[in-house]
Order: structure tokens, then sequence, then C-alpha cells
């Protein structure tokens, strides 16, 4: 009788903290389902290969915004386009991004657009641009900058804030599609944005063109192809949408 007595009261802690550490094993499980998980992910997009960028929980530059490498994020789908996106998941909005893993150096880069980037929340900034550091950088970025009344593009040498560094335009696409480029040589660089896919613009396409012969010029040295989309300061999108960008393909010429 004794026995019983000592027995059962032990029995039940066991059954208690089986329930409490499966309880609680259970709601970490939708915690991880809920946030993304960072890794080291490699795509294949046109050709290359691409490191997805991912912050883990820590808010980095641009913004500072949290990234995730998830494929809810980016992800190149069966007609091998490039798809970044801007969700919002656990509460929290996350951005989207991808780096070249090696160097190209000189050249001539085309990004084929196949969505409508002036449609982007006053938020949203989609940057297609070659990095080294926050001084030797060459931009193309579709944003407003959280003015509504900007215009809605704009072609950048950093220091952009320098005189001369910078040309803002308006898009005015006819289509969802459009294609951008950038020239870089040691003595200028040539920017145009075109309507349609045409590596080639001319006075039917033609939206912007520019030519930078400025101080800035980044040097050759390990710079990388990014392409990315975030928000602004870290600021929510304005309407609480998603976003998104999609880059047909992506072309290199030496």
């Amino acid at each position: 009788m004794h026995k019983v007595l000592l027995v059962r009261p032990f029995t039940s802690i066991l059954m208690l903290l089986a329930i409490v550490l499966s309880s609680c094993s259970s709601s970490s499980a939708i915690e991880d389902e809920e946030l993304p998980k960072p890794t080291d992910r490699i795509i294949s997009f046109s050709g290359f290969q691409w490191v997805v960028r991912t912050s883990g929980t820590a808010k980095l530059g641009p913004g500072p915004n949290l990234f995730s490498d998830s494929e809810d994020n980016v992800w190149v789908d069966d007609q091998g386009r490039l798809h970044l996106k801007i969700v919002q998941k656990g509460g929290y909005w996350y951005c989207s991004g991808i780096t070249l893993r090696n160097s190209l150096s000189y050249g001539k880069y085309i990004f084929y657009v196949a969505s409508d980037v002036s449609k982007l929340d006053q938020h949203a900034v989609g940057g297609l641009f070659t990095y080294m550091n926050d001084n030797e950088e060459i931009d193309i970025e579709f944003s407003k900058w959280s003015n509504p009344d900007n215009m809605d593009s704009q072609f950048a040498v950093q220091p952009s804030e320098r005189a001369g560094n910078k040309v803002r335009y308006d898009l005015n696409l006819l289509t969802d599609k459009s294609t951008h480029a950038f020239n870089w040589q040691p003595d200028y660089i040539d920017f145009f944005s075109v309507q349609g896919h045409s590596a080639t613009p001319n006075v039917s396409n033609l939206i912007q063109e520019w030519k930078y012969t400025g101080t800035n010029i980044p040097p050759d040295t390990d710079e990388r192809l990014k392409i990315n989309l975030w928000l602004f300061r870290g600021q929510s999108p304005s309407d609480g949408k998603e976003q998104e960008m999609i880059i047909e393909k992506v072309e290199y010429i030496k």
C-alpha cells in the first residue's frame, strides 16, 4: 500500500514533465516555422553563382533592415527569372538581396527587368549595382525615397551627395518590361534605361541616359555585382503589402 502511494506521485511528476517538455518543443517548432532560418544559400541565375543575403536577427544596412535568404524572399522560377521580395513573417518585414560570388571588373552590365518597378511602394528601393564600399559604388535604383512626389529612379556614383554624382528621372513605363545598364570604364561610366528589353538605346525606346566622367569612378578592385530590394530607413511598406522585383536576366560584356 505504501509502495503504491510512493510510485503514483513519482509517475505523475514524470508525466507532467513530459507534457511540459512536449509543449515547449511544439512552441519552439511553431516559432521556427514563422521566422526565416539563416543559411549559406547559393543560387544560379543568368549563368552566374550568387550568394543570397541573410542578416539573421540583426538589422543591417541598407535601411537598416532584416534580410532573409528564404525561398519566400529569393527564388528563380521555371523561366529562369530572378524574384526578389519583401515579405512579412512573424510580425517583421524581411528584405532580399543577392551578391555575385566573383568580381567581374570593368565592362557593361545589363539588367533586363520584368516587373514594373515604378510601382514599388514609396518606402521600397530596388537596386542594381556594383559595390566595394560606400564610396566605391555604381547604382541604378528605383525608389521615391519615402516621398510620393519624388521621381522614381536614379543613376548614381557614390558618394551620391556630391554635386554631379546623381541623375534622377521617371520611368513612365509602357509595359512591365524595361532594361537598365551601365558601362563602367576607367575614365567614364555610361548609363541608360529603355522601354522593353533591348541592349541598345534608340530614339523610340530611350527613357534616360547619362555619361559620368567625374572624379569618383571606382577603381578596378574586388567589387561585387549586387541586386537588392529593401526598405528605406527600415520603414514598413506604406500600403502594408509585400513588394516584388523580377529580373529576367543579367548580361556582362567585357
